[in-house]
């Protein structure tokens, strides 16, 4: 491929796209319905909540904890094997665990070595697409993400029927045959020939300006307290609403409600994004703080049609700051670092999905009831929130030019600037 000095914002990029689309389907699609099998560990192994929730928290944390290696190993490789590699790994682990005997097994097997194909997986496949988009970057993202909410809605009462009939170890394996599937979306990837800045460095020179770029960390604190709370709905609704004397059919259905919104919000926050002048900040600040308040709100409601509504509600919030996430990333260090910033902030943001999902099942075991959970849950969210306040340009006026790296570059050379000649090399 000829060398470019922007991305191509189209072209393989859409195949990228799509194979993005898979494979956020088939890795956190299948974490968010995990919720179904708690239920059935609880019962199968005579084990408190608290425990059981480490198996997804395991999963998330040694997805996210695991990603700089994804990125380093795409960095040197290139993303398609590493992608396929992760593939195998995740289907593996999902095998492995439908012979598991013990909640041991299941941590090796579903959090550590599903959770390691995992973080083989995301990052590369993300950071691979924000080099083939610029002014379509959100667009892109939203359309990959919505991959999760599409796959929410069809594996919550997907896997509710695999269990019924198949029961866990049976539905185990064809969760793995489906994770297969990983391999093939891994195969579409070829990452874009962009010229190289000579200024960025290498990994290690790009790890260093990272860890001294005061808004990226700041960035990442706030992306870590939102990711302390924000799967909780999808791994304790269904044990919540089943507290409530609810079927586990209808509480399975109510995950695919919240999942449709999810899809719908992604697509609608994805072009907002684009269209919508300003930093991407701003967007994502109001979904995060929309979130946490109908998170908070769980408890509350009582009525089936107040948790219908609050289901949607959350599905559309949680939904579209998801791919705002992940686009505000390349404004902040640019897309020559992409690869080694996506990496560092999953890893340092795994700290709260290996905390969340347990305090909340830990306060399950404590009170007896999900309340204190969800309403945990949303603080983590809107403190996360307040942060994204202090990133910046976030209170610049709307009419001011958002501060995309990629958009700098491109308008430079078009400036012309008259300087004496004598001081022109000091300048």
């Amino acid at each position: 491929m000829a060398r470019r000095t922007e991305p191509p914002d189209g072209g393989w990029g859409w195949v990228v796209v799509l194979s993005a689309f898979f494979q956020s389907a088939l890795v956190f699609g299948v974490l968010r319905s995990f919720g179904v099998f708690f239920v059935e560990f609880v019962a199968a192994f005579g084990e408190q909540a608290a425990r059981v929730s480490w198996i997804a928290s395991i999963g998330i944390a040694v997805q996210q904890f695991g990603s700089p290696v994804g990125s380093a190993l795409s960095t040197k490789f290139g993303p398609r094997p590493v992608v396929m590699t992760g593939g195998i790994l995740a289907a593996l682990g999902m095998l492995l665990a439908s012979f598991a005997t013990s909640l041991t097994h299941l941590y090796l097997s579903i959090g550590l070595l599903s959770g390691s194909g995992w973080a083989l997986t995301f990052a590369p496949t993300l950071a691979c697409l924000s080099c083939y988009f610029s002014r379509r970057r959100s667009l892109a993202t939203g359309l990959a993400l919505t991959g999760v909410g599409l796959s929410s809605f069809a594996f919550a009462p997907f896997f509710q029927w695999l269990l019924s009939h198949y029961a866990w170890r049976g539905s185990l394996l064809l969760v793995s045959a489906l994770s297969l599937h990983l391999v093939a979306c891994g195969a579409l990837l070829r990452p874009p020939s962009l010229a190289e800045d000579p200024a960025v460095g290498g990994p290690r020179a790009q790890l260093t300006s990272l860890l001294h770029h005061g808004p990226f960390l700041r960035y990442t604190v706030a992306l870590t307290l939102i990711n302390t709370g924000y799967f909780i709905p999808y791994l304790h609704l269904v044990a919540h609403l089943q507290d409530l004397d609810w079927d586990p059919l209808p509480a399975a259905f109510l995950l695919s409600v919240a999942a449709i919104s999810d899809l719908v919000g992604r697509v609608v926050s994805g072009w907002l994004g684009d269209a919508v002048p300003g930093p991407v900040t701003r967007l994502l600040m109001l979904w995060t703080t929309l979130t946490g308040v109908s998170l908070a709100l769980f408890p509350v409601a009582r009525a089936p049609t107040a948790l219908v509504a609050l289901a949607v509600t959350y599905g559309f919030t949680s939904g579209a700051l998801a791919p705002l996430a992940f686009s505000v990333l390349p404004e902040l260090v640019g897309t020559k670092r992409i690869y080694c910033g996506l990496g560092l902030l999953q890893m340092i943001e795994s700290i709260g999905g290996l905390l969340g999902p347990p305090l909340s099942g830990y306060l399950r075991d404590v009170t007896g009831n999900y309340t204190a959970s969800f309403v945990v849950a949303g603080a983590f969210l809107l403190s996360g929130s307040g942060i994204l306040l202090t990133l910046p340009h976030f209170f610049s006026c709307f009419s001011t030019t958002t501060s995309r790296p990629q958009d700098l570059v491109t308008e430079a050379p078009d400036i012309k600037v008259s300087l004496p000649k004598e001081g022109l090399e000091e300048d």
